[in-house]
């Protein structure tokens, strides 16, 4: 036949095929059946490409030469490729290792050299203990008396034991895969015998071909026991037609299967033969003449064809360019945002003056900051009497940079303090402070506030809370102390996870005669009258050692130095002397009054307010009134022996001469220490009863408060 007819017979073939394709189905189940593969020879390219659909229209299958049923589940035509389901090949033993059933798995999917088993997309998996399985051809015959195979992959695994495998893993212990080579045309598998015996958690060897990607190896899978029959599999096919055809021999010949506009034959890479595509920038099917490649407008799809400025679609192609006054760096809009479009020159220079201005204006917005800075804590500093405190040696003055490396950014909070919270810091030579705010500073009490701070300093006994140090340089001064490790004695008397410390007799008896020796020390032993004004459990601090340190001095903060009264009367309820609450007129019997509570709250180790409505104030004057005695109050861990009840009781009478209603009938703090100490010595030697320290007869003394 002439060359010249070759074009001629191409398009009487798709003009054949197109009269076809209204009358054929196009889908069988869930799958689309693509030409040149149909349901029946009219509607395909011819054998090889006849698809059966079964199961009354729900299933595709590919015939085989073996007759089994090969069920479809994807045609595809670009890349040209069938997914089908193959069945698992299986060999099964008894507990004496002989062979009970044996399926080999044998498939011929070639009846007419369409197909061959994909090398790219599948890999041959054998599952079992002592196993070895070959994938291989059916066997040709040789020129002597043994059969010949094509081809033979396969692999062996071993387990050791019922343990041995894992899941996820296939390297020969439970599983083994290898990859199969190309122009595989069928399958059948072969397994070797090796020792069975007793092997009750792996009954069977599995071998099959396989999608890559879809088997994970489970150890569940060797007990596999029929459940999975089939794997997917993928299928290269190409146009054949029996021969060894490429593109270059298939152009001339009658029968060329790329008959559409703008498609392009290309070489099969798994066996002879070729396959149709459409060219770049076109889509569909190119076995078919009529609405077969068509253009793909790139514009509606971004995502596979981005384009960053103005998008115009041409035949097999598109058109991208920036709009006018933009451009790209490297020229490519399809590849980077458009940009506005600014001689370089002009631009460098734009950006050197940008830059060294934003530069500039950085370093000067960052001295203006660094100079009102400085200049905002010259002025807390003035404002807080800095010039005046500077002058003192025995306290530092630390700046605010230094407080923050202190208490690093006050990390570490202890508690709230008056006026605010309490943070614990770390000086560089390693000693353990307390960090706190005192009041807020203003004209009016600057005065007051840096006579609180000398007065403080010149305070130098073991039994109040010594100050370090301050900070001016913020709003409200702070003010650096000693650490008193074991925190407040209220909280030790009356904080439930604190009420399992032993607090013996002897012990609240030293706290109780060293804080009334750090008292009598203000009342007397400085060249300045002072006055605490705000005696009470919470401000008397406990170091590690249970050594008790007079703290917080309150209503002191707001006294004119060496005057007795105040405006505000400021003190905690339960604590404050009645004399001081009703006339304003602080003086050191009325640390004395409070003192006297403290005093009951360390013999009873009950609140000032107890079980919501009770004052202890006025319930120990009852019992006292009724019993003679304050026993039914006594805290009863410490009131053990007679002696023990006896010097509670001396405690007792004390605290209440302090709460006397009369200011001039109560003692002074110098007054209650001493006797205090005089109890504690007659503790010490065994004085009978310790009443040789009572100064008055608690029966013929008047109870009133």
């Amino acid at each position: 036949m002439s060359s010249a007819l070759f074009p001629l017979a191409a398009l009487l073939l798709a003009a054949l095929a197109a009269a076809a394709e209204p009358e054929c189905l196009t889908k069988c189940g869930n799958v689309d059946i693509p030409y040149p593969f149909g349901i029946g020879a009219r509607c395909s390219r011819g054998k090889g490409f006849e698809i059966a659909c079964v199961d009354n229209g729900s299933t595709a299958v590919l015939p085989s030469v073996s007759k089994q049923r090969i069920p479809v589940m994807n045609l595809s035509v670009a890349p040209p490729a069938v997914k089908v389901m193959l069945p698992v090949a299986y060999r099964c033993y008894n507990s004496t290792g002989a062979t009970i059933s044996l399926f080999e798995g044998q498939v011929d999917v070639n009846s007419h050299g369409v197909y061959r088993i994909s090398d790219a997309r599948n890999r041959f998996v054998v599952l079992g203990c002592n196993s070895e399985a070959f994938t291989q051809n059916s066997p040709r015959k040789g020129r002597g008396r043994y059969d010949y195979y094509s081809y033979y992959a396969g692999c062996v695994t071993y387990c050791l034991d019922s343990r041995s495998a894992q899941d996820g893993r296939c390297a020969s212990v439970g599983c083994c895969q290898v990859d199969i080579p190309p122009g595989l045309t069928d399958n059948v598998v072969s397994f070797q015998d090796w020792p069975h015996n007793d092997m009750e958690w792996s009954p069977c060897d599995y071998a099959f071909l396989v999608e890559k990607g879809h088997y994970t190896f489970r150890v569940s899978d060797l007990h596999m026991d029929g459940s999975r029959s089939s794997m997917p599999v993928w299928l290269d096919w190409a146009i054949r037609d029996n021969g060894s055809l490429s593109c270059a021999a298939a152009k001339n010949r009658t029968g060329y299967a790329c008959i559409s506009a703008h498609s392009e034959c290309v070489d099969s890479v798994n066996g002879s033969g070729y396959f149709c595509r459409c060219k770049k920038g076109f889509e569909g099917n190119p076995y078919q003449a009529k609405n077969g490649c068509t253009n793909i407008n790139e514009c509606i799809r971004p995502k596979d064809y981005p384009c960053y400025g103005i998008c115009k679609d041409t035949e097999g192609s598109y058109i991208c360019k920036c709009r006018p006054g933009y451009r790209t760096i490297s020229g490519d809009p399809t590849k980077e945002q458009c940009i506005p479009k600014f001689p370089l020159e002009a631009r460098l220079a734009l950006g050197v003056g940008i830059s060294l201005g934003m530069f500039v204006s950085a370093v000067a917005l960052l001295l203006i900051v660094m100079i009102f800075h400085k200049r905002r804590m010259n002025e807390f500093f003035k404002k807080n009497g800095g010039s005046v405190l500077q002058k003192l040696e025995n306290i530092k003055i630390f700046t605010k940079d230094e407080l923050k490396k202190i208490t690093k950014n006050n990390s570490h909070v202890l508690g709230k303090g008056g006026f605010g919270q309490v943070y614990k810091g770390t000086l560089e030579d390693d000693t353990v402070v307390a960090v706190k705010a005192s009041i807020e500073v203003n004209e009016a009490r600057k005065e007051d506030f840096t006579n609180e701070v000398i007065i403080q300093s010149q305070m130098i006994h073991k039994n109040i809370i010594k100050l370090l140090g301050c900070c001016l340089e913020v709003d409200v001064p702070m003010l650096v102390y000693e650490f008193a490790a074991n925190g407040n004695l209220h909280d030790v008397l009356h904080d439930e996870a604190s009420r399992q410390l032993p607090l013996s007799l002897d012990l609240r008896l030293d706290i109780a005669i060293e804080s009334a020796e750090g008292l009598t020390y203000m009342h007397s032993s400085t060249n300045r009258t002072i006055r605490h004004g705000d005696v009470k459990p919470a401000n008397i601090l406990l170091d590690s050692n249970f050594v008790p340190k007079i703290s917080d001095f309150g209503t002191s903060k707001l006294l004119t130095v060496d005057k007795d009264f105040t405006m505000f009367v400021v003190g905690s309820m339960g604590y404050i002397d009645p004399v001081f609450h009703k006339t304003g007129h602080l003086t050191q019997k009325s640390d004395v009054y409070s003192f006297g509570v403290v005093l009951l709250e360390l013999i009873c180790r009950k609140p000032t307010i107890y079980d919501e409505s009770c004052s202890l104030i006025i319930e120990f004057q009852r019992v006292y009134e009724q019993e003679n005695s304050g026993s039914a109050m006594f805290d009863k861990d410490i009131a053990v022996t007679e002696e023990d009840v006896l010097v509670l009781e001396e405690i007792g009478w004390l605290a209440m001469e302090c709460l006397k209603e009369k200011v001039e009938d109560r003692p002074d703090m110098k007054e209650v220490a001493e006797r205090l100490m005089m109890l504690r010595r007659a503790r010490k030697h065994g004085i009978d009863g310790a009443s040789g320290v009572r100064v008055t007869s608690r029966r013929s003394a008047s109870m009133e408060l």
